[in-house]
C-alpha cells in the first residue's frame, strides 16, 4: 500500500534533486531515505529513479506517482489542518490565495469582519505561491482565491465581489496630469510602473497598449505600493491602480488620477472556489462580507478600505 510518507518522498526528491537534499529536508539520513525508495520500488515492482550522475531523473512510474502526489498530499495536508484545529475548538481553516497586488487594504478589512462574525474559524493568507492559483485551488493548496481574472473550469465557480475602474496615476506636476483621460500613444514616452505580474496579465497591455501596438519608454516592476507612488510623485514615472486606491493615494502622495482612454478600462474582482465548496457555511459567509463590504463602501461613497 502506498503511504503519506512515500507521497513525502516523491515530492521531496522531485523539489530538491539529489538525496542528500532530500533526505535533510525529511530529517532522514541518506542510507535511511535509499532504504526507504529501494523498499517501495520493490513494493510496487517497478523503478521509480534513474540515477544522472548525482541527481536523479524520474521514470514514467515516478511521474506517475509524483503526479498523484501532488494532489493527495495538499488535501491531506488540509484535513490534518482541520481535525487539528476542530481539537482546539475551531470549527475550520479557510486558506486565502491573493492575485491582486492592490487589495491588502481591502482584504485585511474584510478578513477583520471575518473573524468577527465567525470566532471559531481561522484564515491564512498566501500573497506568494509556486503555482497558479487555478491550479492552488484544484490541487487543495487553498480554498479562495481572490483574484480580477476567471477561467471556465468544470471544477471551479466564481462570485463577483466589486466592479472599479483602472486609472492612470501621474504626479500633480505631470503634464498628463492637466488632463481628464489620455491616449495610449501618450504613453509610449513614459515609464510604466507595474506590480512584479506577468505582461500578459496587466490590463494596461492587453487592452490599451498592445491594441494600439504602443510600448511605453520603460517599464520596472515595483512590489511595494508605497515606492511605486513616490516614484510616481517625483516623476519617475506613471504607474495604473485602481480608481479606489488612487483617491485614496492622492490624500497621501502629490498625485492624480487620468483616465484611460475615452471609454476608461473596467474590472470585476471575484472569489474563486472549488463547486465542492459551495455550501460550507464559513467559505460562503466569507464571500458574503467580501461583497457586503464592498457595497457598504460605494453606497457611502468611502474608499474600499
Amino acid at each position: 500500500m502506498i503511504e503519506p510518507s512515500h507521497l513525502k518522498i516523491m515530492i521531496a526528491l522531485d523539489e530538491k534533486g539529489t538525496l542528500t537534499q532530500a533526505a535533510d529536508s525529511l530529517c532522514l539520513t541518506q542510507s535511511a531515505l535509499s532504504h526507504q525508495i529501494r523498499y517501495l520500488e520493490k513494493k510496487l515492482n517497478v523503478k521509480l529513479w534513474q540515477r544522472c550522475g548525482r541527481r536523479l531523473r524520474l521514470t514514467p512510474a515516478g511521474e506517475l506517482l509524483l503526479k498523484t502526489a501532488k494532489k493527495v498530499m495538499p488535501a491531506l495536508t488540509q484535513t490534518e489542518l482541520a481535525l487539528m484545529a476542530m481539537g482546539e475548538g475551531v470549527q475550520g481553516v479557510l486558506r486565502i490565495g491573493v492575485e491582486c497586488f492592490p487589495c491588502n487594504e481591502w482584504l485585511t478589512q474584510v478578513v477583520a469582519h471575518s473573524l468577527q462574525a465567525q470566532a471559531n474559524i481561522d484564515i491564512d493568507i498566501m500573497r506568494q505561491f509556486n503555482f497558479s492559483g487555478i491550479e492552488g485551488l484544484v490541487n487543495h493548496h487553498v480554498d479562495l482565491l481572490v483574484t480580477p481574472d476567471t477561467i471556465e473550469h468544470k471544477l471551479l465557480a466564481y462570485f463577483a465581489l466589486f466592479d472599479y475602474e483602472q486609472v492612470l496615476v501621474v504626479s500633480n506636476l505631470h503634464p498628463l496630469a492637466k488632463q481628464t483621460q489620455v491616449s495610449a500613444a501618450q504613453l509610449q514616452h513614459e515609464v510604466l510602473f507595474t506590480f512584479p505580474i506577468e505582461k500578459q496579465r496587466l490590463d494596461i497591455y492587453q487592452q490599451f497598449l498592445w491594441p494600439e501596438n504602443v510600448q511605453p519608454k520603460g517599464h520596472k516592476q515595483i512590489e511595494s505600493l508605497a515606492i511605486m507612488l513616490q516614484m510616481v510623485e517625483y516623476q519617475r514615472g506613471v504607474c495604473v491602480l485602481p480608481e479606489w486606491l488612487a483617491d485614496s493615494s492622492s490624500e497621501q502622495y502629490q498625485v492624480k488620477k487620468v483616465r484611460l482612454g475615452q471609454q476608461g478600462i473596467y474590472k470585476t474582482l471575484y472569489a474563486m472556489i472549488r463547486k465542492q465548496d459551495q455550501h460550507i457555511p464559513y467559505i460562503s459567509k466569507f464571500i458574503e462580507i467580501g461583497q457586503a463590504s464592498a457595497q457598504t463602501s460605494l453606497v457611502n461613497g468611502e474608499s474600499l478600505y
